[in-house]
């Protein structure tokens, strides 16, 4: 059912929703700063015959913004992690060159964006100040997070150009290991460097003189535990969530939470349905039909748990028509051979549930990773962002906590980080 009001949003009817609860949570909506801290994007998608402006089928874009009622967006520099196997230069000048002009090539999408494409509509935010402005404006606000270390190379100046350029957090890895950093694939894979690098210890240190942001999302447990060791300034999660209640190796445990919270952090719990939920397997008369199903419309297979897929891609590259018969066969499928059910807001309130009642409620975050994986049931595209509000409301979170959940917690760290830069280059 969608309702009018100031955004539009879908709710779900399990169990029907008071009207009064629903006219409390628009109220809340409206007044916080909604700030989703991870949402991938596509330089092809920043040009003037296809932009952010339209209504495109991605899951985030400027009108789906406005309509989710988001304040404020990290959009992600995100660049992949290769190998040597794959890439005999990946780690020399040649394979670092490769990573830092398509890193360079997402900082100016952004700026495109906000300059030229649509500056009546969003404006990038460099300070938590810059989001309030904005968000008072009745503009949106874009803020800049990198994915991965790798483009930084060997050149730890690299920090600061990042920082110059807008970024206001970076990860050392991505889904596996950099010069900086063992990933958490190394679980599966083995490790590199039992933690950080030689290298990655002074990429923090410069991070915290510069006033960059830690993200130990794709890291490894231990290369976050060492870099708590080393870190002046709080450090976050832009994308995580529990693994207690999800047992992956991108989740964080409760030791891993814990130490979060001590060094003053947030962790953002991320609306990713591999993160969130442990699948029940499905019956083998429905993984073949879902086999058969692919096959006809030639798409790829499912990918493993935790890493990125192309199926969405895959499936926008079909006609309108076929993918309404393509959605319209899999309801076939799902009425004959019903699957587990996939995870929903209510899912993602449950991983955020518990992080607040083991770390406190000013170290836990909210954030999609739309257009790299994430969406639920619920909440799958910007245009739905009100539904997660309206659950919190729902299980009695009020609206000053609701503020820090969706916003608060992580403009504080973002503050706090900017703050010690400053102090530590005073002191140099």
């Amino acid at each position: 059912m969608t309702l009018a009001g100031p955004f539009s949003f879908v709710l779900a009817q399990d169990p029907p929703i008071d009207a009064e609860l629903i006219k409390k949570a628009q109220a809340i909506h409206e007044r916080v700063i909604i700030l989703d801290s991870h949402v991938d994007i596509a330089v092809a998608n920043f040009t003037g015959e296809r932009n952010y402006t339209e209504r495109l089928d991605n899951q985030f874009n400027l009108p789906k913004m406005f309509d989710g009622g988001v304040s404020a967006v990290f959009l992600v520099v995100y660049v992949g992690q290769t190998t040597e196997a794959r890439d005999p230069d990946a780690f020399k000048r040649s394979g670092y060159e490769r990573a830092y002009g398509a890193a360079i090539e997402k900082f100016e999408a952004i700026h495109r964006l906000t300059k030229e494409l649509a500056p009546d509509k969003i404006e990038l935010a460099l300070t938590s100040d810059d989001v309030r402005r904005i968000k008072a404006k009745g503009k949106k606000a874009a803020l800049i997070g990198v994915e991965n270390g790798y483009p930084i190379g060997e050149e730890i100046g690299r920090v600061k150009e990042f920082f110059d350029r807008g970024g206001r957090y970076l990860s050392l890895s991505h889904n596996g290991h950099s010069q900086l950093s063992d990933s958490n694939t190394g679980e599966r894979d083995g490790w590199k460097w039992n933690g950080l690098s030689p290298l990655g210890k002074q990429v923090i240190a410069e991070m915290n003189k510069v006033g960059l942001m830690i993200d130990v999302s794709h890291p490894s447990k231990a290369s976050m535990m060492q870099t708590l060791e080393l870190s002046k300034a709080p450090i976050i999660a832009s994308h995580s969530a529990v693994r207690a209640l999800c047992d992956v190796s991108r989740n964080m445990d409760d030791e891993q939470l814990l130490a979060l919270k001590k060094s003053g952090g947030v962790m953002q719990v991320v609306a990713y349905s591999g993160f969130i939920k442990m699948p029940k397997p499905d019956s083998s008369e429905r993984m073949a039909a879902l086999a058969t199903l692919r096959r006809e419309f030639n798409l790829p297979e499912p990918p493993p748990r935790g890493q990125r897929g192309n199926m969405r891609l895959a499936l926008a590259q079909l006609t309108a028509e076929r993918r309404e018969e393509f959605e319209n066969k899999l309801a076939v499928i799902d009425k004959e051979y019903p699957g587990d059910p996939p995870a929903s807001v209510k899912d993602l309130i449950d991983h955020i549930d518990y992080a607040v009642k083991l770390i406190g409620l000013d170290h836990v975050g909210i954030t999609s990773d739309f257009d790299g994986g994430g969406g639920i049931t619920g909440w799958n595209d910007a245009s739905e962002t009100f539904n997660v509000t309206l659950e919190l409301v729902r299980r009695g979170y009020t609206e000053e906590q609701i503020g820090k959940l969706w916003g608060g917690n992580l403009l504080r760290v973002m503050d706090e980080v900017q703050r010690i830069a400053s102090e530590l280059r005073k002191t140099e």
